[in-house]
């Protein structure tokens, strides 16, 4: 049986590039001297090089070499991961984002279909746990370039160090040298409802990209917060993530009541958002937002990664057109009517995505 460690290891790291680079963005920026509106389109590269290797590259891949696929994507990763940091020019930095989209997508459905399949063989969950360790990647990455950036440290040299932790991850990855053997089917044909449960991921990561991007404009603009407090907004929804996830991997409770449940507390969180007369209220229905979404890509992940690479792979690229709807759908509906009216309309979608995961049956790990 593959061993988890590795697998949850990778998961890790992947958040620990994309909270570092968050950290350094600001010195990306002003290397390749980029208005907020260029650095936005060379941003955009990333998940435009991201969602073909995903669905044409990633998945059969790892249907076809298990682990190995794995072990290359890490090093890819660690590798492209050195890039961005050494763009001077616009040009440079869509080409290096490119890339590093590419290999995060290979990054990205090959661990997640790793993660999918040690839950089928082993009949219990790890999707939470993986998505947990993630955040706690996003958060560590983060809070550590951040402070190495006050102590003096270039993005260059951050950057670096982290590749070099995504490349020990890549020889502890190499070390399972166990097969990854895709479960036989149960009778369900999965093809048919497929895009059914991307469609619901990819409805949960519009309200995950719409409130991670709004939150803190929606405190200032909205409810007139400074901006120590606004800054919160983020803060507490991407904690409450976790949380939620790490509470998935402890529970018994079924994934489909996970789902269910979940998108409700989200649509919840969203009306308090949209309806709250003062700061505080907003976050509480952030925190509410973020424990709601949070177990909605470990779930669908898990339930498409069971059956094949293939499948998680088609899964996870819905799942990235949903944050890229996110945040301008918000914005528009902002500018078309208000902030408040932008959280409602979320809520809406939290709700459709409830009654879709009422419908739907989940392949379930036995314990």
């Amino acid at each position: 049986m593959p061993r988890k460690q590795p697998t949850l290891a990778a998961f890790l790291a992947l958040g620990l590039f994309w909270g570092a680079w968050a950290s350094v963005l600001p010195s990306v920026q002003r290397a390749a001297h980029l208005s907020k509106g260029t650095l936005g389109l060379a941003l955009l590269f990333v998940t435009l090089a991201a969602i073909p290797t995903m669905l044409f590259a990633a998945g059969p891949l790892v249907d076809r070499f298990g682990m190995r696929a794995v072990t290359s994507a890490c090093f890819c990763f660690a590798a492209a991961t050195t890039l961005p940091g050494l763009a001077t020019s616009l040009p440079v930095l869509i080409v290096t984002l490119a890339v590093t989209g590419a290999a995060t997508g290979a990054l990205d459905v090959s661990m997640n279909a790793s993660a999918a399949r040690i839950e089928s063989e082993s009949g219990q969950r790890l999707m939470p746990l993986a998505h947990g360790l993630y955040s706690v990647g996003v958060l560590v990455g983060a809070v550590g370039a951040g402070l190495a950036r006050g102590a003096g440290s270039g993005r260059e040299p951050i950057l670096l160090v982290v590749s070099a932790v995504i490349a020990l991850v890549g020889f502890w990855t190499a070390t399972d040298t166990a097969e990854l053997a895709a479960p036989e089917s149960k009778g369900l044909d999965f093809a048919r409802v497929l895009v059914f449960i991307g469609l619901i991921g990819a409805a949960a990561f519009v309200v995950e990209g719409g409130i991670e991007s709004w939150s803190a404009l929606f405190l200032e603009r909205q409810l007139h917060a400074q901006p120590a407090v606004s800054g919160l907004g983020p803060g507490v929804y991407g904690a409450s993530m976790a949380i939620g996830r790490f509470f998935g991997q402890a529970t018994r409770l079924s994934d489909r009541l996970l789902l269910v449940g979940g998108a409700a507390v989200a649509a919840g969180g969203c009306i308090v958002a949209a309806l709250a007369p003062s700061a505080p209220v907003a976050l509480v229905g952030f925190v509410l937002g973020g424990l709601g979404v949070s177990l909605n890509a470990p779930i669908v992940f898990g339930a498409a990664g069971r059956k094949s690479a293939s499948a998680v792979a088609t899964v996870t690229t819905l799942g990235y057109v949903g944050l890229l709807v996110g945040p301008p759908l918000v914005g528009g509906i902002a500018q078309a009517a208000s902030l408040r009216v932008s959280f409602g309309v979320l809520a809406g979608v939290a709700a459709l995505a409830l009654v879709a995961a009422s419908r739907l049956r989940l392949f379930e790990p036995q314990a």
